[in-house]
């Protein structure tokens, strides 16, 4: 009854426009292949329109695919493969019924062959995720499936190495044929770079020119069907003049205070820009007038110059530190005093422009009331939600990508977690662990819980954290009423030696 409760409570606090909870239990388990593994020919792609978009440093991929029955027996898992060497950059796999959303996220398992599990095998054979289907699907019968994910650091610079004042282009490599285990009947893909400035792009050997229009490459449709594991090569080369932001891990610490009402956030980023690299050596005199064309919108560069936070509402004490120590090149917009609801702005300029192949680590931090994210449920005073962001990445339009996200969230000591859970769409997997971490005057440590991901980017600012967490009075008091006792207990120690004859000479009678 108590969680029931609880689970109403959450549901009222969920905005409108987040349709589904995603667990923080792994959504994919990894589910091991047997042999020279291939998938039954049980299904055919009767039609496939695949979006690719370039605008950011990473590749987002939207798939509509319609899937059909072609055997005599209902079908409930459906193999969508990856090269070896993709699979481990992939993240936000999410699968959904195009036609019907209510169905919500279909469930996902990653498989993995068992000869590439041992050591010393050098062969590289195609990996899989495990799409199931939430109900089997009859003979003959169809489903629109829509397929998200995002693909890290397979974008490359070209040339590698360029002048400081050039501008950056990216090549990105694919198949013109989409990689599926099943046959396709009829297929189209639809490239999306961030320039209209695309020098070089292939043209399929026997197939139709591919379409442009402005930044938009449209390759087919191709009515021909095409076999299962049938690809066709191609690359696009695209001007990408902004920085490739890439974060090889990001920590995001929080820290909720009752009694102070407020909620402590800090971020480690270990950043790193992946672009072309410098030719020559840095010129502090070309990148001043870089700068004043920049400032005066003539011009545009590909280095990272400064990053902007988008903060929460009433945020304060901002601070902004690396290796070396604060950072005095930081902006600082409050929330404006009539607007109480809208974010703060925290703009950073690192000690120097970020460059190809250049590395950043640095830690920002803020504080915020707490009363924006916690609420009390009203039947159980002792029993609090908090709501908190996933993330709160920089707003830049290159994005970023990270390869190991963490979250530690430190509630108050002695509280206890009745249930979490996150909300949002195209997240990683979480491996999550629940434990105590002691900080200053902590008696039994404060309750943490601590969510780990791969291969996230900027797109899970959106996303929240649900925590379900109990904390008594007693809990609330057992700090405090520590501190007093061991005053008192000091103090009577203290007076407790002072009584003490210490005098070296004989006592009088």
């Amino acid at each position: 009854m108590k969680l029931s409760v609880i689970s109403a409570a959450i549901s009222l606090l969920l905005r409108p426009s987040i349709a589904e909870s995603n667990l923080t239990t792994p959504q994919s388990t990894q589910q091991i292949l047997q042999g020279d593994f291939k998938p039954a020919q049980v299904w055919e792609n009767t039609n496939l329109v695949r979006h690719t978009n370039l605008e950011k440093g990473y590749v987002r991929e939207n798939i509509n695919l319609v899937i059909t029955n072609t055997d005599k027996v209902p079908q409930l898992e459906y193999y969508f493969p990856f090269e070896y060497d993709v699979i481990g950059k992939v993240g936000g796999f999410e699968v959904r019924d195009k036609k019907d959303e209510t169905k919500g996220k279909f469930e996902v398992r990653t498989a993995a062959l068992a000869a590439v599990l041992d050591a010393g095998v050098s062969s590289k054979p195609t990996q899989y995720y495990t799409i199931h289907l939430p109900q089997a699907l009859q003979p003959k019968e169809q489903i629109t499936l829509s397929i998200t994910y995002h693909v890290l650091s397979v974008l490359a610079p070209l040339p590698a190495a360029i002048k400081q004042d050039d501008k950056q282009y990216l090549v990105y490599t694919s198949s013109a044929y989409f990689l599926s285990a099943y046959p396709t009947l009829k297929q189209k893909l639809k490239i999306k770079t961030s320039s209209a400035d695309i020098p070089e792009y292939t043209i399929p050997t026997g197939l139709a020119k591919p379409e442009k229009q402005g930044s938009t490459l449209t390759y087919g449709a191709y009515d021909t069907p095409i076999p299962p594991f049938t690809t066709h090569p191609i690359s696009i080369r695209y001007e990408f003049n902004k920085p490739l932001l890439h974060s090889t891990t990001l920590r995001h610490d929080l820290e909720v205070s009752h009694w102070g009402g407020n909620l402590a956030t800090e971020d480690h980023y270990a950043l790193t820009h992946t672009g072309a690299s410098l030719i020559n050596h840095f010129s502090r005199v070309n990148w001043a007038v870089q700068n004043f064309h920049f400032q005066s919108g003539q011009s545009q560069t590909y280095a990272a110059r400064q990053l902007v936070l988008p903060l929460p509402a009433m945020s304060a004490d901002p601070y902004y530190t690396d290796d070396i120590g604060n950072v005095s090149t930081s902006r600082f917009r409050p929330t404006p005093p009539f607007s109480p609801t809208k974010p703060a702005h925290l703009e950073l300029k690192p000690r120097y422009p970020l460059f190809g192949g250049w590395n950043y680590a640095f830690r920002v931090g803020w504080n915020s009331p707490l009363s924006s994210n916690l609420r009390t449920l009203t039947s159980q005073s002792n029993t609090y939600i908090l709501r908190l962001p996933l993330l709160s990445p920089p707003s830049d339009a290159s994005g970023l990508s990270i390869d190991a996200y963490e979250l530690n969230l430190l509630l108050p000591e002695g509280s206890k977690i009745l249930q979490h859970h996150v909300t949002g769409t195209n997240l990683p997997s979480f491996e999550v662990e629940e434990g105590t971490t002691k900080t200053f005057m902590d008696t039994l440590g404060r309750t943490r819980l601590t969510l780990k991901g791969r291969n996230v980017v900027d797109e899970i600012r959106d996303a929240e954290l649900f925590v379900t967490y109990e904390y008594t009075l007693f809990s609330a008091l057992r700090k405090p009423v520590t501190i007093v006792l061991g005053f008192v207990g000091v103090f009577a120690v203290v007076w407790g030696v002072g009584l003490i004859d210490n005098s070296i000479g004989r006592r009088k009678r």
